[in-house]
């Protein structure tokens, strides 16, 4: 197997504790999100593991998880970690603005479309409504990624 090669990609990888704590971090909050979904709605959807949107946010877990561990292993004034502090900010401000504003408009085109086609104007073809986070979402994302690598740092 291509991993057992010491200086493999994969046998390099499986060892790098920041990727494995963000990878843990993402899975942590889509897990999150199956169980809130299952006790809220008393049925499972697969769509809730894979799907974006959700308490709590995985985007900002992952984004804020790979950043802390940067600034935990290289240094909060190296580089690396500025470099994924400015990646953890436009992802959390995506995650709660501009997604969020693109689903609450693909809504609005998709009440509209129902308009026409209920008047036999138009073929009806629906958009996809991902809505984003809202700030406590993102927040709650936020903490759980730090949080998790700070459960995975060991110097």
């Amino acid at each position: 197997m291509l991993s057992d090669y010491p200086g493999s990609f994969l046998s390099e990888l499986s060892r790098n504790k920041t990727v494995i704590a963000s990878a843990s971090a993402w899975a942590i909050a889509q897990t999150i999100k199956v169980v809130l979904g299952i006790l809220r709605e008393r049925r499972f959807n697969f769509r809730w593991f894979v799907g974006s949107g959700g308490m709590p946010s995985s985007h900002a877990a992952l984004a804020t998880c790979l950043c802390s561990s940067a600034g935990f292993y290289y240094g909060f004034d190296s580089g690396l970690f500025a470099m994924t502090l400015g990646f953890a900010v436009i992802t959390m401000f995506d995650a709660q603005g501009v997604r969020r504003q693109s689903g609450h408009q693909a809504e609005a085109l998709n009440k509209i479309l129902e308009d026409i086609y209920a008047q036999k104007g138009l073929q009806e073809e629906r958009l996809k409504e991902l809505f984003g986070h809202t700030p406590i979402e993102v927040f709650a994302g936020g903490v759980l990624g730090v949080v998790i690598a700070i459960l995975f740092y060991k110097p």
